[in-house]
C-alpha cells in the first residue's frame, strides 16, 4: 500500500504531526502509520556549498582569487546533521511513498529547508504544501484537510534561494575582501552593516552632543501646581535672565481661571502583537534578549501549542479566525485571565477593523492565544512573563476601550498664561488587563508637569498663588540602543537616520532591516563578531566596530539597500519579478564592492592587544568581551584559537544573589561574585557540594543543574568548563 511522506523542520512537531496522523511506529529518524511516514529535518540539513567547495584557489583566502562568482551555486550535506538527511532520503527513495507534504515552518526560510532537501536528493514525485499558524491537533488535522499544491508555493522558494545567494555571493566576498586587506577578521552584510552603522552613528551623536541649560517655571497654589507656556505651547526657556524676569512679574499677584476645557476622550487598545513588538517589550519590562524571546516564544507555540506562530510580521488577524476566538478566550479562563475573558464571553464579539484585517497579513496573523487549554503551574517564570504579555494584549483588543475626562485648565498670572492638565476616569475598558503602568507606557519627557486631580474650578476663579519656582534642567543626549529600541530602529530605519521622503517610504514599505525571523540572529552575530558589546542594557560599539563601519564600502551601510532587496524578494514571492534578474545584480554588485575595498587607502588598527602569545601560531592574542563574557582570541584568522578569562553564569552568589563569574581553567576554575561590596569566591569542584542536602545528594537536582550548565559551557566555544565537565553524564 502507498503512503505519503511528511516532512517537518523539527524532531518535536514530527512526533506532533505523527500523533495526529496516526502514525506510531518509532523507528528513530522517522515515525510510521498506516499511510503517512512522518520524518524531520534538523533545521537546514543542506546548505549552499562554501566557497572552498568550488576549487582549491579559495582554500587560502586571497585578494587575487576575489570576486567569488561560481556559474551554478551549487548546494551540500550539512556533515554535523548528514546522519539524519541520509535518514530523510532513504524514506523519500522507498518505493510505497506516492507524494510527499512539506510540513517546515510556514515562511520563506521554512520553504527553502525543505526544498533544498528535496533538490538534494532529486526527489520527484507529486508534492503537497501545509500551510499553518499553530501546531494544536486541530490545526494540524484542519490544514491536512487543506493540503495546497506545492507549486503554489514555488515563487517563495525562489525569493528564498535569492535571498541566500544573495547573502553568499555579496557577503562572503566583502567579508573575504576585508580580511584580506586589513588581515583582521571583519565581518559584513547587508544587514549587519547598516544595524552596526545605526548603533556607531548613535554612539558619534552621544560624543558630539552639548547639553544646553533650560528651565521652566512653577506656580502653586494649595490644591495644583502649574507650568508656565509661551505663545507656542512650549514650556521651555533657554534664557534664565527671561525665567528670572517672568518669576519677578508674577510673584505677590493671584491668578485668574481663563478657560477651562474638559472633553470626553477615548483609547484604543494597542495593536495586537507581532514578533519585533513583542521582543521590544520583553526587552523593555523583563530584559530579555530579542534572541531569548524568540526561543521562549517558539517553545510556546511547538511544545506547549498555546500560542500561534512567533516570526510574524503582522499585528492583525484575519475574518476566517474571529469565529475561533470565543474557543480562545474559553481556553485562556485561568487565573488573573478569567474575569475579563468571562466578561467578553457574555457579549457578543465585535470583530473591529482595529484588529481584523485580512489586507494586513501576508504570511502569518498576529500572535494570539490557540484554542488548547493553558496549564500555567506547567510554565517556567520566563515562559509565563511572554505568555501573560500576549494574552493581555489579546484580550485588550476585545474589551472597550479606556474612557477618561481629560481636563485642561489656562491661568492667568498678569500677562503670563500657565496651565494644568488632570484626568478623571470613566471606565477601565481594557486598561483592566494591567495591573502595572510600566507594562504600557515608556518614560516621560523631562521637565512637563504631569497630570494631576485637579479642584472644581469654573471660569473666572480667583486662586491664592503661594509660590512661583523656577526649575533647571539639561538637554540630554540621544539614548543609547538597547536590543529592545535597536530592534524599533531595524523595523523603521527612517525614523533614525537621515533619508528623503522617497527613500523614507521605500524603508517603510519593505519592513525596514532584516526580517522578524532573522532580526534576533543579527544582533547575536554583531556580539559574537566582537563590534559591540553590552554595559548594563545599553549596546556600544567596540573600536573594532567603529573601525569596521569606516572600512565597509558606503553602500553596503546603507539600509536602503537591503530595504530594496527585501522589495525585490518580495517581488520574486509573488511572480512580479524574476529571480535570475535579480541574481544578476547581486553578482555585478558584489564585484564593485569588491574592488571598492581593495583600491581603498583606509587602515586597521589591533587596539586590544593582550602581552599574552598564542599557543598554536606564538602571535599575540586580542582581548575580547562578548555577551557572557571576556575571552583571548589570536589575531590569526587562519589559527582561530581562542580562550575564556571569566564568563558570566547562571549560578547565583548565596550571599548577594548577583550572577557569578567562572574564572580560570580545568582543576583551578572558580566562580568569583562580580559584586563591588561582596568578597564571594568558590572552587569550581566545591561547587556540586553546594547541592548535597544533609550528607545525601538530590541527584535529579545535581543533573538538572549540570545539564544546563553543559550546556552554557558548550555555547562559549572554549570555556574552560567545558573541560570540567567532560566525564560528566
Amino acid at each position: 500500500m502507498s503512503k505519503t511522506l511528511v516532512l517537518a523542520e523539527k524532531p518535536s512537531v514530527g512526533r506532533d504531526l505523527a500523533k495526529v496522523l496516526k502514525c506510531n511506529q518509532n523507528k528513530g529518524a522517522y515515525i510510521e502509520g498506516p499511510n503517512y511516514i512522518v520524518t524531520w529535518a534538523l533545521g537546514h540539513l543542506v546548505t549552499l556549498l562554501d566557497p572552498e567547495g568550488y576549487g582549491d584557489k579559495y582554500k587560502k583566502w586571497s585578494m587575487d582569487t576575489l570576486p567569488m562568482l561560481p556559474k551554478k551555486m551549487k548546494l551540500t550535506v550539512i556533515k554535523k546533521t548528514g546522519k539524519q538527511f541520509n535518514e530523510v532520503k532513504k524514506q523519500m527513495l522507498r518505493d510505497d511513498i506516492k507524494d510527499l507534504v512539506i510540513a517546515t515552518d510556514a515562511g520563506r526560510e521554512g520553504e527553502l529547508v525543505a526544498r533544498w532537501i528535496i533538490e538534494k536528493v532529486g526527489f520527484k514525485k507529486p508534492i503537497k504544501r501545509l500551510w499553518i499558524s499553530s501546531q494544536t491537533d486541530k490545526a494540524i488535522l484542519d490544514g491536512f484537510k487543506n493540503l495546497k499544491p506545492g507549486s503554489s508555493y514555488d515563487n517563495l522558494y525562489k525569493a528564498a534561494v535569492g535571498r541566500a545567494e544573495a547573502d553568499w555571493i555579496v557577503g562572503l566576498n566583502v567579508t573575504r575582501a576585508l580580511t584580506c586587506k586589513y588581515n583582521a577578521q571583519l565581518s559584513a552584510g547587508r544587514v549587519q552593516s547598516p544595524t552596526l552603522a545605526m548603533i556607531v552613528q548613535r554612539e558619534e551623536d552621544i560624543k558630539n552632543f552639548k547639553p544646553k541649560n533650560y528651565h521652566t517655571i512653577i506656580a502653586n497654589s494649595n490644591n495644583f501646581s502649574m507650568e508656565w507656556i509661551n505663545k507656542d505651547n512650549t514650556n521651555r526657556l533657554f534664557n534664565e535672565e527671561i525665567a528670572k524676569k517672568i518669576v519677578g512679574e508674577c510673584r505677590g499677584r493671584d491668578a485668574e481661571v481663563v478657560d477651562i476645557k474638559e472633553s470626553n476622550k477615548k483609547q484604543y487598545a494597542p495593536a495586537l502583537y507581532d514578533l519585533t513588538e513583542l521582543q521590544r517589550d520583553c526587552n523593555r519590562i523583563f530584559g530579555y534578549s530579542a534572541k531569548q524571546t524568540l526561543s521562549i516564544m517558539q517553545r510556546l507555540y511547538e511544545n506547549y501549542k498555546i500560542l500561534t506562530y512567533p516570526r510574524t510580521d503582522s499585528r492583525y488577524i484575519t475574518k476566517d479566525v474571529v469565529p475561533t476566538l470565543k474557543d480562545r478566550l474559553k481556553a485562556i479562563c485561568v487565573s488573573n485571565y478569567a474575569k475579563p475573558a468571562t466578561e467578553i464571553l457574555k457579549g457578543n464579539i465585535h470583530a473591529s477593523k482595529s484588529f481584523v484585517d485580512d489586507s494586513k497579513v501576508s504570511d502569518h496573523h498576529a500572535i494570539i492565544p490557540t484554542e488548547q487549554r493553558v496549564s500555567l503551574g506547567s510554565l517556567s517564570s520566563e515562559e509565563r512573563n511572554v505568555y501573560d504579555l500576549v494574552i493581555k494584549r489579546f484580550l485588550s483588543v476585545l474589551l472597550p476601550p479606556f474612557e477618561y475626562v481629560q481636563t485642561g485648565i489656562t491661568i492667568k498670572i498678569g500677562d503670563e498664561t500657565f496651565r494644568a492638565k488632570g484626568k478623571v476616569i470613566k471606565d477601565k475598558g481594557w486598561k483592566m488587563v494591567y495591573d502595572r503602568v510600566d507594562d504600557l507606557e515608556e518614560t516621560n519627557e523631562e521637565g512637563i508637569l504631569k497630570e494631576q486631580v485637579l479642584p472644581k474650578l469654573v471660569k473666572g476663579d480667583k486662586l491664592k498663588i503661594n509660590n512661583v519656582e523656577i526649575k533647571k534642567h539639561q538637554t540630554k543626549p540621544p539614548a543609547r540602543f538597547n536590543e529592545g529600541t535597536l530592534l524599533s530602529a531595524m523595523e523603521n530605519p527612517q525614523k533614525y537616520i537621515n533619508v528623503d521622503k522617497e527613500s523614507a517610504k521605500t524603508l517603510g514599505e519593505t519592513g525596514g532591516l532584516g526580517t522578524v525571523a532573522t532580526r534576533a540572529d543579527i544582533i547575536e552575530k554583531l556580539f559574537n563578531s566582537f563590534v559591540i558589546e553590552k554595559k548594563g542594557k545599553e549596546l556600544i560599539p567596540t573600536s573594532k566596530g567603529k573601525q569596521l563601519i569606516e572600512l565597509v564600502p558606503k553602500d553596503l551601510k546603507s539600509p536602503l539597500l537591503t530595504a530594496r532587496w527585501e522589495k525585490e524578494l518580495d517581488y520574486i514571492s509573488k511572480g512580479k519579478e524574476d529571480a535570475h534578474d535579480f541574481i544578476g545584480r547581486m553578482r555585478n554588485y558584489a564585484t564593485a564592492l569588491v574592488q571598492d575595498v581593495k583600491f581603498s587607502t583606509d587602515k586597521y588598527t589591533h587596539d586590544n592587544l593582550t602581552g599574552k602569545k598564542c599557543p598554536q601560531c606564538g602571535k599575540y592574542m586580542l582581548e575580547v568581551k562578548g555577551k557572557n563574557g571576556v575571552m583571548n582570541v589570536c589575531q590569526d584568522r587562519e589559527c582561530g584559537y581562542r580562550e575564556s578569562i571569566s564568563r558570566v553564569t547562571n549560578a547565583r552568589c548565596p550571599e548577594c544573589k548577583k550572577k557569578l563569574e567562572l574564572r580560570g581553567h580545568g582543576e583551578g576554575a572558580i566562580y568569583v561574585c562580580p559584586g563591588t561590596n561582596c568578597n564571594f569566591r568558590e572552587k569550581a569542584s566545591q561547587f556540586k557540594k553546594r547541592f548535597d542536602k544533609n550528607g545525601k545528594v538530590d541527584k535529579r537536582e545535581v543533573n538538572n543543574y549540570m545539564k544546563k550548565m553543559k550546556k552554557e559551557a558548550e555555547e562559549f566555544n572554549e570555556n574552560p568548563f567545558a573541560a570540567l565537565l567532560k566525564d560528566f553524564k
